[in-house]
């Protein structure tokens, strides 16, 4: 073995490191098959029909190895085997056909080799998890069932996993709950890990109360932890990481399927074996334990498990520190060695003599030493932390490598304030069961963000980006853990640690919690970056149009203590200044700043509306944000404003997202994450659902809507190339901008992003703002802009990119100094959010989510809505003021124009250290100079990057008697994979020409034969009709905007429609109108986020109809699991001849009754007639023609809330099934 380490190359890709585990895993015996089934194993619960030996396998296959999650469609061979296989939730495509001369054909696209139609015996599709192998060796092929019995076959896995003990009944069953401290005991403890009264309000008690995270809103403008004065805890110094771009993140609530936080507990045994004994090990359903269910599992492993002090001497100061660290370590080691299987760390010593290690420190330490001694496979490691309050301090004690976590101090906190009546009837118990589900809910969150499903995944991966660590500590302790900038070492942590033991243990007078101020600002507690007197003075010199007190308010935010890393740099000296006279004008200058994404729904109309009126005043860019935009808005009005936003946002819920939005704008903006909440989708409450914002979405007014966390036809650098190409394509003129949010690795993604043919990249910071997020997500996820913006730049200039695509930069930003570094560090373009909404007289109360906004800036709510006072004249005033504050900085530093001082890092010096107890604080990752070569270190790109052209150009010239004189036309082509996004550039011309709904249904058709590319008919509008005889792969009516698609098989062909697939995934996502007909099965995720279009298809796979608000959908067959999830408008029919549709229903917001009701049976079969009519499907027809013996097994599908509201009601006994 030690010829071939290191087994896993460093540095290597995720697809390298797969590669290389795979081999290992090939060379110690397992074949390909078995292989592929342990690494990247079906999902056992997101597969509601699979065998129970299937099951088992993958139960165990669990046990021995934690899943490799994110998109991956595989092909590998081990010599004998040749598999193919899709990753567990099915995010990428594999298309196969079989010939009549047993040729295998496999990819992620129908169409790539020419086949015969009459040649062909099936074509296929992979679903989540499955394989399909060929056998050289015995020349047979074998689909996903026929592998997995042959493999379940191979050991009788049911009785191995029996020996693995699932004790959460154990754990749990007649715990009481013990209280361990009261009183003064309680305070010194929660003292001395700087608990505030804060915290237990606003974080810990909402938990409780609603087994749910706190939600917040705005953004944070607090310091970054290692800019704090206050010590806040090591958790603060983590930043979640997420995905973006290169993978995609999970919808932890409706995918919950494929997310397990099922914790396994001892040895895990050598992945190499196969044996029964791989499975002796403990099994709890979650990693968080109550103080009794930790006394409980304490019990129960007896003398297997051993109990490690983690506390020091506080006399000893960081001496006593450091040696705690190798004495906890030392003892763990002794412990495994001796044959503990089970660890536990604890604080609980703690006392007045004795201060306790931060328990990640601790939980790091130990950690990490098992795993270079190559022990930690041998033990769980189980934590009691009094540290851990917030979901996002557990998520970081599992990530640096915990097992379980005791948060035990938490609880004594609940319990105290159970004491107090503050929960009313429950019971400390089921407070503490409360308060688990909302932890459990977060690890899920935090979890998916990165794309990881399961928590043995997430476990020891360090999936967080340190945020003022010092590179020593996280070296040692937190080995792979990004730490750009450095920060507070060991030093610093044991000094902070004992000040506040100190504080807490040596007080001798009545002990009160600091009121704290992280969250909202107090006049004690924590610094936010707008307090109440830089409001009013904004608001003052914008309304009195005053720059002198506009000065003011800029001197007032230079003067105050650090917040960002950018307060920690100034200008170079020595430059000799010139008249401002001669620097570029204010007007040239506002045209750089943007008012950024802010939906109409986060905000009111009249704060929308006032915000694009101010923009287009003064010749620069509003964004009109995810939530859609009414047309009327695109026509100036009487007096000449322009309420239209010049950037129009395409995000993942595409709510509004129709072919005349896309043509109505000069840029889209591609929102891949949000500053405020990287990594998750959004939900706008039915409250504030009114409507005009229904209209525009597409939806139902009182019912809420839900935005997913990915774009799904993104889940690679080369799907959103496709997308940038599609948005190219309906507005031939407009630029592209892809919004990305700061973390670290963003330059390789903005890379790729610039290959892709983007025109622009946003890089948003963590202190964005947000209409609603969990506040967790607000604190603790992203990076500022600062680090994001300073590697993109120079990533780009390296791979001599940064000439051909703008950078633009927003979070925060509020005065022009701030603007100038911005520049400096890369960016030409500024965004400026929070400060637009101060200026329209935003108070910064934080209650955007709550629909409360006193001053109507943030509410739906008519009432608050009348005191509204902002004015386009303010906004112009604060970016005008910006543009003379830019113009002035410009002018004392002797540069004529805001482009010579891009990527001038030269200009800028780092000119504080922060505090004296930091290891160091360096800022030179920012500073760094990348060598531009011949080009530029601004965009000189005039126009944008051109993609090239599709099969429309060539429609567009055969159908100029359409154009030319309104003629009804047909045309007829072969077309192949390559040729994609078809009859979207044609309907950008009839949208310009003829608008959305001007034209009747299949007035232009297009006939084509073959196997169409990607996007097919993507935003194709009324008027249009495509016909495709042969098959299509993904995104099929894309954002179908009213267009007519039929997709049949060739009349050659001799396959049963029903049995076959023809469309590929995601199909219909973010429809608004229009219809579709496919005689075949669709892939995953069909009707997605569909809002009013009609489709009928013979069978879909798993997501179907997921987040879809609005339309009609009949599915003639099987359906995957998952079906509906986060569904709540419109309706689908689904036939369910084998009665497997309620297990594979996600019954969450779901009514599904029988069709029964003349009217319902009456819209389905003339829906299945049209079918018939529009693909002569013979399946089909024959359902027609039983139809009195078909009717009985279709199911009618409705949103409950979307019942409610139309009358539809459900027959008595029906009505407990469905509930």
């Amino acid at each position: 073995m030690a010829d071939i380490k290191p087994l896993v190359q460093a540095g290597g890709s995720d697809t390298a490191t797969l590669d290389n585990v795979y081999e290992l895993l090939t060379f110690a015996g397992r074949d390909a098959p078995f292989a592929k089934a342990l690494m990247i194993p079906a999902s056992v619960g997101g597969n509601s029909s699979m065998k129970p030996a299937h099951r088992d396998m993958f139960t165990y296959c669990n046990a021995v190895m934690e899943p490799w999650d994110g998109p991956a469609a595989l092909c590998a061979t081990d010599g004998r085997w040749v598999v193919a296989g899709l990753d567990r939730s099915g995010l990428r495509p594999l298309r196969y056909t079989v010939t009549t001369d047993n040729l295998l054909i496999v990819g992620s696209e129908t169409g790539m080799v020419r086949v015969p139609e009459n040649a062909i015996v099936s074509r296929g599709r992979l679903g989540p998890g499955e394989m399909i192998g060929v056998d050289l060796q015995e020349a047979k092929l074998y689909g996903n069932t026929e592998l997995l019995d042959l493999l379940a076959a191979r050991q009788d896995f049911s009785s191995w996993i029996k020996r693995t003990q699932k004790i959460g009944h154990i754990v749990r069953s007649d715990v009481t709950e013990p209280v361990y401290y009261e009183g003064e005991e309680l305070r010194r403890r929660q003292l001395a890990v700087g608990s505030t009264l804060e915290e237990l309000e606003a974080i810990l008690h909402p938990m409780v109360s609603t087994a749910s995270e706190a939600i917040g809103s705005m953004g944070d403008d607090t310091p970054l932890a290692v800019l704090s004065p206050r010590y806040r805890g090591l958790a603060h110094y983590f930043r979640q990481m997420f995905s973006q771009v290169t993978n995609p993140p999970i919808d932890s609530l409706r995918e919950s399927r494929v997310m397990s936080l099922t914790t396994r507990l001892g040895n895990l045994g050598n992945i190499l074996d196969q044996s029964p004994e791989q499975c002796d090990m403990l099994q709890l359903p979650s990693p968080v334990l109550t103080s009794g269910e930790y006394e409980g599992l304490r019990h129960f492993t007896g003398t297997s498990g051993c109990v490690i002090d983690c506390t020091f001497p506080a006399n000893d100061g960081e001496a006593g520190l450091r040696e705690a660290i190798a004495r906890i370590r030392r003892e763990a080691e002794e412990g495994v060695r001796g044959g503990c299987t089970h660890v536990f760390l604890t604080d609980e010593d703690q006392s007045a003599e004795r201060a306790s290690i931060p328990m990640i420190l601790a939980t790091g330490a130990v950690h990490t030493h098992l795993v270079r001694t190559s022990l930690r496979t041998f033990t769980s490691l189980n934590v009691r932390t009094a540290t851990a309050l917030d979901v996002h301090a557990i998520a970081v004690t599992i990530g640096v490598g915990a097992t379980t976590v005791n948060p035990y101090l938490a609880q004594e906190s609940i319990a105290d304030r159970h004491r107090r009546g503050l929960f009313g009837q429950m019971s400390l118990r089921e407070c503490m069961e409360r308060y688990r589900k909302a932890v459990d809910k977060g690890l899920l969150k935090i979890m998916s963000k990165m794309g990881i499903s399961i928590v043995a995944s997430y476990r020891g991966g360090c999936n967080f980006e340190a945020v003022g660590l010092s590179r020593a500590l996280t070296a040692e302790f937190f080995p792979g853990m990004p730490s750009r900038i450095s920060g507070i070492g060991l030093s610093g942590i044991a000094r902070n640690v004992l000040q506040l033991h100190e504080s807490a243990w040596a007080a001798t007078n009545t002990l009160t919690l600091p009121v704290g101020g992280l969250y909202k600002l107090r006049r004690s507690g924590e610094q936010h970056a707008f307090d109440g007197g830089l409001i009013h003075m904004l608001q003052t010199a914008v309304a009195t149009g005053s720059f002198t007190i506009y000065q003011r308010y800029a001197d007032a935010v230079h003067a105050q203590p650090p917040v960002a890393l950018r307060d920690l740099l100034d200008f170079r000296d020595g430059r000799t200044p010139i008249p401002v006279e001669e620097v570029e004008s204010i007007t040239q200058l506002r045209k750089r700043l943007i008012s950024p994404a802010i939906s109409l729904g986060a905000l009111s109309p009249e704060a929308h509306e006032t915000l694009s009126i101010a923009m287009n005043r003064i010749g620069a860019k509003s964004d009109s944000g995810e939530g859609g935009e009414d047309p009327a808005r695109a026509k100036p009005r009487p007096n000449g404003d322009n309420a239209s936003s010049a950037i129009k946002q395409v995000a993942s819920g595409r709510f509004g997202v129709t072919a005349q939005y896309l043509n109505d704008c000069r840029e889209l903006e591609i929102k891949v994450a949000q500053g405020a909440k990287p990594g998750e989708g959004g939900q706008l409450p039915g409250f504030k659902v009114t409507e005009l914002i229904a209209k525009l979405r597409h939806a139902t007014p009182g019912v809420t809507l839900i935005s997913p966390p990915p774009h799904h036809d993104i889940y690679s650098i080369e799907d959103l190339a496709q997308l940038i190409y599609d948005l190219k394509q309906i507005n031939p003129e407009a630029t592209v901008t892809v919004k990305l949010v700061a973390r670290s690795g963003i330059g390789t993604i903005a890379a790729g992003v610039a290959k892709a043919k983007a025109d622009a990249i946003l890089i948003s910071g963590h202190c964005g703002g947000t209409g609603a997020s969990p506040l967790s997500s607000i604190k603790y996820a992203g990076l500022p802009w600062e680090l994001g913006l300073a590697e993109t730049h120079q990533v780009l200039m390296l791979n001599r990119l940064r000439h051909r695509v703008r950078l633009r930069a927003d979070g925060g930003i509020k005065t022009g100094r701030d603007v100038v570094i911005a520049a400096m560090l890369g960016a030409e373009e500024f965004g400026i959010g929070t400060a637009s909404l101060v200026a329209m007289g935003c108070i910064m109360v934080r209650q955007c989510h709550s629909n409360t906004c006193p001053v109507g800036v943030c509410s739906q709510d008519p009432k608050m809505r009348a005191k509204f006072e902002g004015t386009p004249e303010k906004v112009i005033n604060l970016f005008s003021f910006i543009a003379e504050d830019v113009r002035n900085i410009l002018a004392s530093l002797g540069f004529r124009s805001l482009n010579e001082i891009i990527g001038r890092t030269d200009l800028l010096r780092q000119v504080s250290r922060g505090d004296d107890y930091l290891d160091d604080l360096d800022l030179n990752s920012l500073l760094s100079q990348a060598d531009p070569g011949p080009f530029a270190r601004y965009c000189t790109l005039d126009g944008r990057n051109e993609v090239p052209d599709t099969l429309d150009a060539q429609m567009i010239g055969d159908a100029k008697p359409l154009f030319d004189h309104g003629e009804k036309m047909q045309l007829h082509y072969n077309v192949q994979n390559t040729q994609r996004a078809i009859g979207t550039r044609i309907s950008s011309l009839i949208v310009r020409q003829f608008g959305m709904k001007t034209l009747a249904p299949g007035h232009l058709t297009v006939r084509l034969r073959g196997s169409a590319g990607q996007s097919l008919g993507a935003f194709a509008v009324q008027g249009l009709k495509l016909e495709v005889l042969g098959d299509a792969n993904d995104y099929v009516g894309k954002g179908l905007s009213g267009a007519t698609i039929t997709v049949r098989p060739s009349p050659s062909s001799t396959l049963v429609s029903n049995k076959n697939a023809i469309i590929g995934n995601t199909v219909l996502y973010g429809a608004t109108a229009g219809e579709l007909y496919a005689a075949g099965q669709a892939g995953e995720r069909f009707a997605v986020r569909n809002s009013g279009a009609i489709a009928v298809v013979e069978g879909c796979g798993s997501n179907g109809c997921e987040y879809m608000t609005g339309g009609t959908v009949v599915v003639l067959d099987d359906v995957g699991d998952n079906f509906g999830a986060g569904f709540t408008g419109g309706m689908a029919f689904v036939l369910d001849k084998d009665n497997v549709f309620d297990s594979r229903v996600n019954p969450e917001s779901l009514l599904w009754v029988r069709v029964t009701e003349p009217k319902w049976e009456q819209m389905l079969r003339s829906l299945v007639e049209r079918h018939v009519e529009e693909t002569g499907s013979a399946y089909a027809s024959m359902l027609l023609h039983k139809w009195d013996e078909v009717l009985p097994h279709f199911w009618h599908i409705v949103p409950k809330d979307y019942a409610r509201i139309i009358g539809f009601t459900v027959p008595e006994q029906q009505l407990e099934k469905t509930a």
